[in-house]
């Protein structure tokens, strides 16, 4: 297994949160993978633009030698401005994604209980997140985290977990 850090993520970070959020869009082994363009989509960009404002909180993953190779985010959203993981406007929604070198080697369990732990700093008890089913290697690490099935948007499901 390779080395690797985790540090909090900070606005200088954003290029790369957008780079994590392209890799976050679940794509089936044999799919057609999705332009870049997405990014640009009002209900895409809302997940990394002007990242660092208040409620903001992540976690960057590094190689050995300080590369980025994931994160894990929360960030609020209300009614007017819903994500797909949206639950209500006190649960911030979780957003997660590893450069596909990294994954498998427990990254996501390092990140997940970073966040977990900074977000129990912070006061927050609850998260959401929106995953597709069929993208089970990460709603396995999900549900080993305490996150159930409270709703479907979509094509993909929303969990909650409560921050113990």
């Amino acid at each position: 297994m390779n080395s690797y850090n985790i540090r909090v993520a900070t606005a200088q970070d954003e290029p790369f949160l957008w780079d994590m959020l392209y890799e976050s869009l679940y794509v089936p082994d044999g799919g057609e993978s999705f332009s870049r363009d997405i990014l640009n989509e009002p209900f895409m960009k809302k997940y990394v633009a002007g990242w660092g404002r208040e409620g903001d909180l992540g976690y960057i993953a590094t190689n050995g030698e300080g590369k980025p190779i994931g994160s894990i985010t929360l960030r609020y959203f209300d009614e007017a401005n819903k994500g797909f993981g949206y639950v209500s406007d006190e649960i911030p929604e979780l957003g997660m994604a590893l450069l596909p070198e990294s994954r498998g080697q427990g990254i996501g369990t390092v990140l997940m209980t970073a966040l977990f732990q900074g977000a129990k700093a912070r006061g927050i008890s609850r998260l959401s997140l929106s995953v597709a089913p069929e993208n089970t290697a990460a709603v396995k690490l999900y549900r080993r985290f305490g996150f159930q099935e409270v709703g479907v948007f979509g094509t993909s499901i929303t969990m909650v977990a409560d921050i113990v």
